[in-house]
C-alpha cells in the first residue's frame, strides 16, 4: 500500500474509504465498516474505536464526512487507488484477521490475551496503547481456542501435574482442587528443560545413526571393492582350473593318439611280415603240388627234401596272441577321475557358496531374549548316516539317534567316526540358527567344525575335547560345558528339553534349558572361522532326538 494514501484508507478494510465518516476521536472510516464493527457489539454498552481503542457512551451518531468525502471522489477520478495487493489477503490455510470486514487480511500475529489474530494495520494499537503492550503476542495461529477452557471459557493459564493437563483458574478451584498445580510458563520452563535434554539425546542418535551410515558406507564400499575382487581372482583361478583340465585332455588325448599309432605300426610290421610268410608258404605249395604230381620217382627224390623242409616261422601262432584291451580302460579311468572332480565341486561349491552368503555387513543385531524370538530362527536339522558311530541306531528321519547294544551294520565311510559315540548332522549352519533336543541318560550336545578328526579315540575326535568343536555335557544331575578340553561347571538345573541358539555372524553360541520358562545354562562369546554342525554323543542307553518347532 501507498504510505501517501495512508490517512485516506480505512483501517478495517484497508480501502480507500467509501461513504467517510470521522468519529469523534477523529479517526475515519467507511461508514459500513464502522457500522458493521459496531452492530456486532450490541450487546455491549460501550463503543471503541477500532484503531486507537478511545471508548464511547452513547454510541455515536455517524454522519458523512462531506468534504472528505468530494476529496476521495476527486481522487478517484485521477485514478489513484488503494488497494493492498491479493497476496495480503487470507487465503486457504492462512489464518485470516479477525478484525478487518469483507475479504479479510492475513493475520500477522495471535494475541494470547485478546484471543485474536491481526493483521498488520490491526495490530497496531498493540504497538502503540500501554495496556496492550502487555499483551503476548505470537505468530499468528489458528489454534488460539485451545487456550479456552471448554468448560468455564476461561483462558487456560495454569498446568495441573496430577493430571498432566493445561486448565483455568475456577478449574483449579473445582475438580482440579487439591492437586499439584503450577503456572503454564513454570511448567513451559520445566518442559523446555526437558525439552533440551531430549533435543541433545536425538542430535546424539543422530550423530550415531550418521557414523553408522559412513561406517555401512564404507562397509558398501569394501564389500563392493572385495566382491570385484573376488570375482576377477576366481575368474582366473577357474581360468586357471579349465587350462589345466585342458591341459591334461589335450596330454591324454595326445598320449592315446602315440599309443594308437606305435600299437598300429607294430601290429601293421608283424601284419606285413605275415603276409610275406603267407606269400613264401603258398609259393612253396604251388612247388609241392607241382612236384607231387610228378611222374619221375628219381626227380621227385631228389627235390622233396629241400621242398619240404619248412623254415621256422618268427611268430606265434595266433591262439596264443594274448587278448586286446584296447582304450576301454582309459575311458574308465577318465570317467572315474570326472566322477571325482565333479563330487569335489559339488562339495566346494557348497562350502564357496556358505562363505558367499556368510558376507554380512549390517550392524549387530540385538540377541534374541525370549522363546519366541529364538523361535523365529529355528531350523530343521537332520543327522548324516555317514558320520554315525557303528553303535548308533538313526530313526525318525534321522532325527533321533540311539545307543544300542549291539553294532551297526553300517558301510564304511571316511566321515564315519570310528571310535567316539558321535554323528553330525547333514546340515552345516551359518547365519542365526535355533534348535531343540530332547535327551536321556549321558549325552553331549554339540557343535562342531566338518574337519573335526574321526578316526581313533584320541582328543581330536570327541566333542568338546579340542578347538574345533563346543560341547554341553549333560549327565543325570552333573553338567557341564566343554571346550578345547576345558570344562565349566553349570549349576543350574537343567530340563530334559535343551535349545541351542547360535549366531555365526556374532560368534555367539548359547545353551538354554527349555520348560516354561527359558533358563540360559551357558553363553560363549567368540570367532567362528568355518561352517559349523550341530553334533551329539551319547552313552549307554542313551537317547536325542532333534525337536519338531513350529
Amino acid at each position: 500500500m501507498s504510505s501517501s494514501l495512508d490517512p485516506f484508507c480505512c483501517s478495517i478494510c484497508l480501502d480507500l474509504l467509501k461513504d467517510p465518516v470521522t468519529i469523534p476521536c477523529g479517526h475515519s472510516y467507511c461508514m459500513s465498516c464502522i457500522k458493521d464493527c459496531w452492530d456486532g457489539e450490541e450487546h455491549k454498552e460501550i463503543y471503541s474505536c477500532p484503531q486507537c481503542r478511545r471508548a464511547f457512551t452513547p454510541r455515536p451518531v455517524l454522519e458523512k464526512n462531506t468534504m472528505l468525502a468530494e476529496l476521495l471522489e476527486e481522487m478517484k477520478k485521477m485514478g489513484l487507488q488503494a488497494a493492498p495487493p491479493d497476496l495480503c489477503y487470507a487465503g486457504p490455510g492462512d489464518v485470516a484477521c479477525d478484525v478487518c470486514s469483507g475479504r479479510k487480511l492475513k493475520a500477522l500475529k495471535s494475541c494470547l490475551a485478546c484471543l485474536a489474530s491481526y493483521c498488520e494495520q490491526h495490530l497496531q494499537p498493540h504497538y502503540d496503547a500501554a495496556p496492550l503492550k502487555k499483551h503476548k503476542l505470537v505468530e499468528a495461529t489458528v489454534k488460539l481456542q485451545e487456550n479456552i477452557c471448554s468448560r468455564h471459557d476461561e483462558v487456560m493459564k495454569i498446568f495441573c501435574r496430577t493430571d498432566q493437563q493445561c486448565i483455568c483458574y475456577l478449574c483449579s478451584m473445582d475438580e482440579h482442587k487439591g492437586h499439584d498445580t503450577v503456572s503454564a510458563a513454570a511448567e513451559r520452563k520445566k518442559r523446555q528443560e526437558e525439552l533440551g535434554v531430549s533435543r541433545q539425546k536425538i542430535q546424539q542418535r543422530i550423530q550415531d545413526r550418521e557414523k553408522d551410515v559412513k561406517v555401512l558406507q564404507q562397509e558398501v564400499e569394501a564389500i563392493s571393492r572385495s566382491a570385484d575382487k573376488a570375482v576377477e581372482d576366481s575368474e582366473k583361478i577357474f581360468t586357471q582350473l579349465i587350462r589345466l583340465v585342458d591341459k591334461r585332455r589335450s596330454d591324454v588325448k595326445q598320449q592315446i593318439r602315440s599309443q594308437q599309432e606305435e600299437e598300429v605300426s607294430r601290429a601293421e610290421e608283424v601284419q606285413e611280415k605275415l603276409k610275406q610268410e603267407i606269400a613264401e608258404l603258398r609259393r612253396k605249395d604251388a612247388e609241392l603240388e607241382q612236384l607231387s604230381h610228378t611222374q619221375d620217382h628219381i626227380h621227385f627224390l631228389q627235390n622233396y627234401p629241400s621242398l619240404s623242409c619248412l623254415s621256422e616261422s618268427t611268430h606265434s601262432p595266433s591262439t596264443n596272441i594274448r587278448p586286446l584291451s584296447y582304450f576301454e580302460d582309459v575311458t574308465a579311468a577318465v570317467s572315474e577321475l570326472r566322477d571325482k572332480l565333479q563330487e569335489l565341486l559339488s562339495e566346494e561349491r557348497s562350502k564357496i557358496s556358505l562363505t558367499v552368503t556368510g558376507v554380512d555387513v549390517l550392524l549387530p543385531q540385538p540377541e534374541p531374549k525370549t522363546r519366541a524370538e529364538l523361535l523365529q530362527y529355528s531350523c530343521h536339522i537332520t543327522l548324516d548316516p555317514n558320520t554315525a558311530n557303528t553303535w548308533l541306531s538313526l530313526s525318525e528321519g534321522n532325527r533321533k539317534v540311539t545307543f544300542m547294544t549291539h553294532q551297526q551294520s553300517y558301510p564304511s565311510h571316511p566321515d564315519r567316526f570310528t571310535a567316539w559315540h558321535q554323528v553330525l548332522s547333514r546340515e552345516s549352519l551359518t547365519g542365526r540358527c535355533y534348535w531343540e533336543v530332547k535327551w536321556k541318560r549321558r549325552v553331549y550336545i554339540a557343535v562342531s567344525y566338518q574337519d573335526i578328526s574321526r578316526t581313533g579315540e584320541g582328543a581330536e575326535c570327541g566333542f568338546g575335547h579340542n578347538d574345533k568343536s563346543w560341547s554341553l555335557v549333560c549327565y543325570d544331575i552333573n553338567f557341564y560345558f566343554r571346550h578345547n578340553r576345558i570344562s565349566t561347571n553349570i549349576l543350574l538345573p537343567v530340563s530334559s528339553r535343551v535349545g541351542v541358539y547360535l549366531d555365526h555372524t556374532a560368534g555367539i553360541l548359547s545353551f538354554y534349558s527349555v520348560s516354561e520358562t527359558m533358563t540360559l545354562l551357558h553363553r560363549v562369546q567368540t570367532t567362528f572361522t568355518q561352517p559349523l554342525h550341530a553334533g551329539v554323543a551319547l552313552g549307554s542307553e542313551a537317547t536325542v532326538e532333534f525337536c519338531e518347532l513350529k
